[in-house]
This record gives structure tokens, C-alpha cells and sequence, in this order.
């Protein structure tokens, strides 16, 4: 007698596949790393005039001890040369950097890479305080499956970003009129 219901055999395969996929995903997404970067500071001046700073990248060798070098445009869409220099004195050449967000007096966000695999979102966010003053909120996110292994240590990253912070608050104070 001749059952018409499928055997095992039948159903292995496609749920071999399945599974293995499943599999898969959950892998690559405990495996993926994001890496927060955090820093703040308060400037004695007006978002405008920080913003120019910000968005003056042919000054930035002037004052900025991390982002030794950046060449482009603060314009949506506009491809950006950076050069850091770290403070454990390592210097890079970032590669395909874009300007992704640029909102006038409030926001300049750059970054580059592929999402899940390795991306990077640098962001310059601009409040007012009571006052007059600004706080910059200066963040990064790294993530994707390949941040863990690159050289990316958060600490040192974060000294960086509190570095360019103080010399952005130096800078602008010294300037304010």
C-alpha cells in the first residue's frame, strides 16, 4: 500500500535550507558590533557662529587636534577627504566619507559604509541653552558585522572627540565678538 503522505526524506531538504538560514541570521546578528561614542560640551556663543566653525573645514587644521584635515563641501550628498590623528598618535585616512545631513545652525552629520557590514555616522548636533550659549553634542555610531575588527578603540575615539570639543570651545570663545 502506497502512502500519500511525504516522507522525511522529502521534507529535509527544504528544511535543511531553512534552518541553515536561520542559522545564519542569528549568527550575523549577535556578531554584529556597534560601537557608541558619547561627548558633550557647552560653548559660550551662539549656534550660528558655532555652526561656522563647524562647517568651515578649510580652517579645521587651525584648531581641530583630531580631524587634522577634511577637504569638500558642508553640502547634503558631498564627498569628504578626513584625515584624523588620534591621541594615541595613529593617523588615518578615512576612507569614503559623504556629508549626510546638514541642517543650518543645528545639525552637520558625515559618515560612510555599508549598513550590517560597516558603517560609521559622525554627527555634530547643535542646541541652544538658556543664556545664549550652545551645547554641541558631538557623537559617533560605528556598526555592522566587521567593526569588531577594526581599530577602533572607544576610549581612545572618545579622548579624541573631548579633545576636538575643547578646541571647538576655544576656538569659538576666542573669536565671539
Amino acid at each position: 500500500m502506497t502512502s500519500s503522505r511525504p516522507t522525511l526524506r522529502q521534507f529535509r531538504k527544504p528544511m535543511g535550507c531553512a534552518a541553515l538560514a536561520t542559522l545564519c541570521g542569528l549568527m550575523l546578528s549577535a556578531c554584529t558590533t556597534a560601537i557608541p561614542i558619547r561627548t558633550s560640551i557647552e560653548i559660550d556663543a551662539p549656534r550660528p557662529q558655532v555652526f561656522a566653525v563647524l562647517t568651515d573645514f578649510a580652517a579645521y587644521p587651525e584648531w581641530n587636534p583630531y580631524h587634522v584635515r577634511v577637504v569638500g563641501e558642508a553640502v547634503e550628498g558631498a564627498d569628504l577627504e578626513v584625515r584624523v590623528k588620534r591621541p594615541d598618535g595613529k593617523v588615518i585616512d578615512v576612507p569614503q566619507v559623504h556629508v549626510l545631513r546638514v541642517e543650518k545652525d543645528r545639525a552637520l552629520y558625515w559618515g560612510g559604509g555599508i549598513s550590517g557590514i560597516f558603517k560609521g555616522e559622525h554627527r555634530f548636533d547643535l542646541e541652544d541653552l538658556p543664556g545664549g550659549g550652545t551645547l554641541v553634542r558631538h557623537e559617533e555610531d560605528f556598526e555592522g558585522l566587521f567593526i569588531g575588527f577594526a581599530d577602533l578603540p572607544p576610549d581612545v575615539l572618545a579622548e579624541g572627540y573631548r579633545g576636538v570639543n575643547r578646541a571647538l570651545k576655544a576656538y569659538v570663545e576666542a573669536s565671539a565678538p
